[in-house]
């Protein structure tokens, strides 16, 4: 209890006014009715300290059997009291006189009043035990004969003798101890039942505690629970949305609290709008586009962006497919007359040899057309193109309706025949296109006459060949038709067969003549018109076969353009050509031009056809450059203009060397079918007009090649002329404009180490 309280405040106050009496006792300073007013006072705090304790206790939650054990002790102490009080006013009347006397015997009157009032109270004390203790206590003979004695003397002061007080003071000290005694029972009661209220407290507490614990472990446990639940749901979900981020398309559980069970289901949907996606995806992948446009597409904003991306990608894929048709049509299709190109027609003819039938044979017409040079350099090179897409019209009608036929080049067509029973047949057919194409062809109203020399091969069953090969044998065999007269057809027999197993042969030796170094380049310089400066150099090969001696070139060149073998001379005169150029530029021979005075010389290198379409040319000339370190401008590739017509993907090799900085010359040019209005989408840097026009006297073949200097020189292409070997020739291809010539007036092909004395002639000196 603190200092502060009102408790400890009555207590203090109390034992001042206890202290305050002694000392007026002990040095008589104060009276007998003083005395007996401090001594009331003190009893009347002491009382009212008690309720207030008692009081107190009983308003801090006891039971009801506390309250009323509580309830008993205040009214015993109450009745202990009033009875301490009876004695004291009593002898306070007796001793006191006049009107204190009175006074004095009024208290005492109230005093036994209270007394009797309490006492009567007293016998609803809350155990039978207690209430027999205070009739022992205050029932007893001498505590009525004190309570008679006592009212007597209150009602007549001096009624009792000295002995009688005496008694009756030893009587009320005897009644008090009883009545302290009933107190101390009564606290002791009282203390009982607030412990056992303490215990009862405590094990509700306990109770409570264990309850409470028992009720928070099973909190935590629905909390544990429901937190598993929790994570289980959202781990499911969360694993579903990082396979669907990695693009598997999975099922997306729908578990949980609403909430994830409402983001399950958006990813559910998006999942599903996902797999629309994704078979539309697949059937665009198989080429089913009806059906990528019959899939449901995807709700809302980004399934009509879906939707309309495929409808643009399906429209995007089938423009693709057609212009691959048209693309794949066109690489395998002459643009001229329609008719498959020597790679499909090579295509036909193969698989018309591996599919042939049992007891039948595969044949090939190779038809070369007779005085269609003539039309075309006579009439022109749109004549000879009205030519050739006739003759293209009426061949068709001249064969079976199985057979197919084909262009492989220039004024060259042939036709395979499947199911040979007979090699008649195959001669029947010739001379039915013999027939036909002898028909003249009205072109403007100008009736153009050509031939044609067919040759003819087949392979029986059983008997082994490729498409090449039969191509080879069908061209010896035409050949021998032109040589003997044209307009006929020839069949390649046993004479030709050994004709051509002589070029294999020479194929053979020509092929070890490059492994061993057997061939060597000669170089014949080109030489500036204008100041007579070198211009550059045309590598040429030549072969020194052993045992046998120099072959023509035009021969071997022949027989390695009959197989791929060109390929391989071809890219020998690459790398040896460059390789020599760089080696002069480092020596500077004699007629090297001086440092700055004029472009460095070039060399040129020949390029067939096969070499020109084959996929490897560009590594090649790569490579060559590469091993060499000439730079790219220093080499020119001669082509004839045939290659171009015939062959898309010449053309295209073509530019992408340009592109590189390799220069271009087209060969022969005025003998093919290159005409002057095609310049500007011809991919050369060069003409370089044929020898024949250059040698030629006729007046119209000089304004041809006056036109042709002209036209390139219109377009950016420089003019070179072969063949100059008169000076009269050099003089007016001069005045022409033509800007580089070469021939034999100007210097022969001359072998590498003698093309360093090469000294520039004097009449190329302007």
């Amino acid at each position: 209890m603190g200092a502060s309280s009102p408790v400890a405040v009555d207590v203090a106050l109390t034992a001042q006014r206890l202290r305050t009496a002694r000392a007026a006792a002990d040095q008589g300073t104060a009276g007998t009715e003083a005395l007996a007013g401090f001594y009331l006072d003190v009893s009347d705090r002491v009382a009212r300290t008690e309720r207030d304790v008692l009081t107190r206790s009983t308003a801090t939650g006891l039971s009801e059997r506390s309250a009323r054990a509580v309830d008993d002790v205040v009214l015993v102490v109450e009745l202990t009291r009033q009875a301490s009080r009876e004695v004291p006013v009593a002898f306070t009347a007796r001793v006191l006189q006049g009107e204190a006397q009175e006074r004095a015997r009024l208290r005492a009157a109230v005093a036994v009043g209270g007394y009797e009032e309490v006492s009567g109270a007293v016998a609803s004390l809350s155990t039978a035990q207690l209430r027999l203790r205070w009739a022992a206590a205050t029932g007893s003979r001498p505590a009525r004969a004190q309570l008679a004695a006592l009212r007597a003397e209150v009602q007549r002061p001096g009624g009792l003798s000295a002995p009688q007080l005496l008694d009756l003071a030893d009587a009320g000290v005897q009644r008090e101890g009883d009545l302290a005694a009933l107190v101390d029972a009564t606290a002791d009661a009282a203390v009982l039942a607030i412990e056992v209220d303490r215990d009862a407290a405590r094990d509700r507490l306990r109770t409570t505690v264990l309850a409470s614990l028992l009720a928070l472990a099973g909190a935590l446990a629905a909390a544990v629970a429901l937190g598993r639940w929790l994570a289980r749901s959202l781990g499911r979900l969360a694993d579903a949305a990082g396979r669907v981020g990695r693009g598997e398309l999975v099922a997306v559980p729908e578990c949980g609290p609403r909430e994830t069970r409402t983001a399950g289901r958006a990813l559910a949907g998006t999942v599903a709008g996902l797999r629309r996606v994704q078979e539309q995806a697949d059937a665009l992948t198989r080429g089913d586009l009806a059906s990528a446009l019959r899939e449901q597409p995807v709700p809302g904003p980004l399934g009509e962006v879906v939707q309309a991306s495929v409808q643009q990608l399906v429209r995007a894929v089938r423009q693709h497919e057609r212009l691959r048709g048209e693309l794949a049509h066109q690489a395998a299709h002459d643009p001229l007359t329609g008719l498959p190109n020597r790679a499909a027609s090579l295509d036909l003819l193969s698989a018309a040899l591996r599919s042939r039938a049992a007891g039948a044979g595969t044949g090939l017409l190779l038809v070369d057309l007779d005085g269609f040079r003539a039309v075309n350099d006579g009439a022109g090179h749109a004549t000879g193109d009205a030519v050739l897409r006739e003759v293209a019209r009426r061949l068709p009608g001249c064969v079976r309706g199985q057979d197919a036929v084909g262009r492989l080049g220039g004024d060259e067509f042939v036709v395979v025949v499947e199911d040979v029973a007979e090699e008649e047949l195959l001669v029947e057919l010739g001379e039915r296109v013999v027939a036909a194409l002898r028909r003249p062809v009205d072109v403007g109203g100008r009736a153009v006459r050509v031939g044609a020399s067919v040759g003819v091969a087949v392979v029986r069953d059983g008997g082994g060949a490729d498409a090449e090969a039969l191509l080879a044998e069908a061209g010896a065999a035409v050949h021998r038709a032109k040589a003997h007269g044209r307009g006929r057809v020839e069949v390649f027999d046993e004479v030709l067969r050994a004709e051509l197993s002589a070029r294999s042969d020479l194929q053979s030796a020509l092929r070890e003549g490059l492994r061993r170094g057997e061939l060597r380049l000669h170089y014949q310089p080109v030489v500036d018109l204008a100041d007579g400066a070198l211009a550059g150099y045309e590598a040429l090969a030549r072969w020194d076969r052993p045992g046998v001696g120099p072959v023509r070139p035009d021969v071997f060149v022949a027989a390695a353009e009959a197989s791929t073998l060109v390929c391989d001379l071809g890219r020998w005169v690459l790398h040896e050509a460059t390789a020599q150029l760089a080696r002069w530029r480092a020596q500077r021979p004699a007629a090297w031009p001086a440092p700055g005075a004029g472009p460095e010389p070039t060399v040129a290198v020949n390029v067939s056809g096969r070499h020109l379409t084959d996929p490897r040319l560009l590594d090649d000339v790569a490579d060559a450059l590469a091993a060499s370190g000439l730079p790219p401008h220093l080499l020119v590739l001669e082509i004839t203009e045939t290659v171009l017509v015939d062959d898309p993907l010449a053309t295209a090799h073509l530019q992408r060397l340009r592109a590189t900085g390799v220069g271009v010359a087209i060969d022969d040019f005025g003998t093919g079918w290159t005409s002057i209005g095609a310049l500007p989408s011809t991919p050369a840097d060069t003409l370089k007009i044929d020898r024949s026009f250059v040698a030629s006297a006729d007046a119209g073949r000089r304004d041809l090649v006056a036109l042709t200097v002209h036209a390139a020189h219109t377009f950016g292409l420089r003019v070179v002329a072969e063949g100059v070997e008169e000076a009269a020739q050099l003089e007016w291809l001069r005045a022409m404009g033509c800007d580089t010539a070469q021939g034999y007036l100007l210097a022969r092909p001359l072998p590498a180490d003698e093309v360093v004395h090469w000294q520039r002639p004097a009449v190329a000196v302007p």
